[in-house]
């Protein structure tokens, strides 16, 4: 099976005052709201399962799921109506609603991207044993290497675009640490580790992690963010980056990105458009 949550518990605060009264994931954007697009896109990727976590007007959301017959999809819900659990803590709120045995593609709801995420999830080792997928090169993406062990623990989706906080990866695109370049702080793992000697990459809100990392979130606390989960494992666990050349991506966090969504719906021309069915 292929599996993934939307992140969609946010308060949306940028997005205001459109969010005085709904949540951002149903902000309609290019005459679809933005949970529909990416349900419809992780649709079109093959995705059998998704996780929704809710919070800001939870029971909006879980209305319109229900309204829509949650778009033919086994479409399960993460109440964080008690309190925001962050994106670390949201996963581990969410791990029993996911199947043991593939990686879990999370994705936020406010993000409008070209990535085909079914070649993203076999990148990060889904699709295994029915494609003979595993961790497959740049040059033949979709080329089996065969080894499950192959395939990393974490596969995040980063791009070189400007920004004051940059992942940091090494040679082989494995994660080694972060930076926040106007600040100078820096958080690794590796007391030694040198940012200017590291490729430095901006995170764009998809990536994908492997069940086998779930049980490591017990040590967590209920709240925390998953970037710091990445930093605090990446010495012992392979958690790697992707950088996909043609990255066009998109961020609708503001209402000044809402007038620029339409023109760059068109843009990337995504591998077909939300049907028709389904209430708006």
């Amino acid at each position: 099976m292929m599996q993934a949550m939307i992140f969609a518990a946010g308060l949306g605060t940028r997005l205001k005052p459109l969010t005085d009264t709904m949540p951002k994931a149903l902000v309609s954007v290019g005459g679809e709201p933005l949970l529909k697009r990416v349900i419809h896109n992780l649709s079109v990727a093959g995705v059998d399962r998704i996780v929704v976590n809710v919070h800001h007007f939870a029971q909006q959301i879980i209305d319109y799921l229900k309204e829509n017959d949650n778009f033919g999809l086994d479409i399960r819900i993460s109440d964080e109506s008690a309190g925001l659990l962050e994106t670390g803590g949201g996963i581990k709120h969410a791990a029993p609603l996911f199947a043991p045995d593939a990686p879990i593609l999370i994705h936020n709801v406010d993000i409008l991207s070209n990535v085909d995420l079914r070649h993203f999830y076999q990148r990060a080792g889904g699709l295994l044993k029915t494609d003979g997928l595993a961790n497959a090169t740049a040059d033949a993406p979709d080329a089996s290497v065969g080894a499950v062990a192959d395939v990393p623990d974490a596969l995040l989706l980063v791009s070189q675009r400007k920004t004051q906080r940059y992942l940091l990866f090494d040679d082989t695109m494995r994660l080694v640490g972060w930076t926040n370049i106007a600040t100078g702080e820096v958080k690794t793992p590796y007391p030694d580790l040198d940012p200017k000697a590291c490729r430095m990459y901006a995170f764009a809100g998809i990536h994908a992690l492997s069940p086998r990392m779930l049980p490591l979130m017990q040590q967590f606390p209920d709240r925390f963010s998953i970037i710091d989960f990445y930093l605090q494992t990446c010495a012992t666990h392979r958690i790697e980056g992707f950088a996909k050349d043609d990255l066009q991506l998109m961020d609708i966090g503001k209402l000044d990105t809402l007038a620029q969504a339409e023109e760059f719906l068109v843009k990337v021309k995504s591998p077909s458009q939300p049907s028709p069915s389904g209430r708006a």
